[in-house]
């Protein structure tokens, strides 16, 4: 029995060491997906529509039904006493007595229940409460998008350093190779040292670029795991390969979609500036009207030598009250008139606000297409270059190992082949960033 429960235990260990190693895939739009339910930006987000939702209902309930209950209670340790003529008492003609008038326990239990019945700010503090929900409301939306962005990027680099490092690793192979062939040539006097030299610089440089590729290839994945809202150091696995998702992006359509500013949040959220602006200055406004509450109070109060209050013998004295408080403002030394003004003046301002809005926002559509037409021609261009750069290395490379080309040829034409590697890599990130703002600029 008792190594039965040693293998199940260890089975148990097994298994939760195995779960917790467990790698989570993503494709691109899997790491999307789960970035906007689960990334920390995401969550404080929605916390802040639910903020905003509660708040709401708190300006709401100010000009509902208040009920407040009160207890006061006094102990009057040295009791206040008053000074009247003794004379009161059969004593004598211009001597006082000191009296004490009040017991020395008092208790007053009371509830009042409270009704606005106008004041102009609360309307507008209703308005204002619903407008700032659907400014919440826009702000998650653009912090979405903003998300989509950054888990795009943050995606992307991750490929490209993987893409790197496989491509360096190649690389160095080679030249390893060539290394070794022309070491054995210049030790049997078919090779000059020159040509030993030429390719040890290149290894060396594309060992230090390795080196960095290995760094970036960490860091890339730790940016993504706190884009996505899990632990740096959770094993993720990308799905996508970046060469596929650049092939992918290449849309032209993209850019003949139709436009409607009235999707674009920053167009949006010029727009809640603009309604809170008019509320304020609505707000500025009411603070000339009057306002009007009523209210109904009911209490008692019982006086004791001794604090017995819930005894029966206890004497308490109701007592009730209705009434109303009217406000009404008169003259303020024009200080209401000042702050209407200035209210209006920030209208103004909202206002040519949202025209230069909508106006960078049309310039930001140019540019985003102008940017992602450049990215598939620099992609379609880069890719083409790239294998020409790998024909020409290859011509040098034959050229070398026969005798017709000098290392320092062969060299020229391997930087050349590593600096196509780079460029075609860094154009296809760049292609799917820029359909990625794009996308965020039309937001359709």
């Amino acid at each position: 029995m008792k190594n039965n429960l040693l293998i199940l235990l260890s089975i148990f260990c097994l298994a939760f060491g195995f779960s917790q190693e467990t790698p989570n895939s993503y494709s691109l739009n899997e790491a999307i997906n789960f970035a906007l339910e689960h990334s920390y930006a995401a969550l404080n987000a929605d916390r802040d529509i639910l903020d905003a939702q509660k708040q709401k209902w708190e300006t709401i309930a100010g000009g509902l039904p208040q009920i407040n209950g009160a207890i006061s209670y006094q102990n009057q340790i040295k009791q206040v006493q008053s000074l009247i003529p003794a004379e009161f008492f059969g004593g004598e003609e211009g001597t006082y007595t000191a009296v004490i008038f009040s017991p020395q326990h008092t208790m007053n239990p009371s509830v009042t229940l409270s009704q606005q019945i106008f004041d102009g700010s609360y309307i507008v503090g209703v308005q204002a409460a619903k407008t700032f929900l659907k400014y919440s409301e826009n702000n998650t939306e653009k912090t979405k998008l903003d998300i989509k962005k950054s888990v795009v990027e943050a995606y992307g680099n991750v490929l490209l350093a993987q893409e790197s490092t496989q491509i360096v690793e190649k690389n160095i192979a080679n030249i390893e190779k060539n290394l070794f062939e022309t070491k054995e040539m210049f030790e049997n006097g078919l090779a000059e040292e020159e040509s030993y030299e030429q390719l040890q610089i290149t290894l060396a440089s594309l060992e230090n670029q390795y080196n960095n590729v290995i760094r970036l290839k960490e860091i890339t994945l730790q940016m993504l795991n706190i884009t996505l809202g899990i632990p740096t150091d959770s094993p993720t696995v990308l799905t996508d390969s970046l060469e596929d998702l650049a092939a992918s992006q290449t849309n032209l359509a993209l850019t003949k979609t139709d436009f409607n500013i009235n999707n674009n949040i920053d167009y949006k959220l010029a727009l809640n500036l603009n309604e809170q602006r008019a509320l304020e200055l609505k707000l500025q406004k009411s603070k000339a009207l009057p306002t009007l509450n009523a209210y109904v109070n009911y209490g008692a109060n019982s006086y004791n030598e001794n604090f017995s209050y819930f005894g029966s013998e206890a004497d308490w004295y109701d007592y009730s009250i209705i009434g109303v408080d009217l406000n009404i403002p008169i003259f303020s030394s024009l200080k209401r008139s000042a702050s209407t003004q200035r209210a209006k003046i920030a209208v103004e301002k909202a206002k040519t606000q949202l025209t230069e809005a909508e106006q960078q926002i049309h310039l930001q559509l140019k540019k985003a297409k102008s940017d992602y037409i450049l990215a598939i021609e620099q992609f379609t261009n880069n890719k083409n270059n790239l294998k020409l750069a790998e024909r020409i290395e290859n011509k040098n490379q034959i050229k070398y190992n026969e005798g017709i080309a000098s290392s320092f040829e062969l060299r020229q034409a391997q930087t050349q082949l590593y600096d196509a590697q780079n460029t075609y890599l860094q154009s296809m990130v760049n292609l799917i960033n820029t359909k990625t703002e794009l996308e965020t600029v039309l937001n359709n």
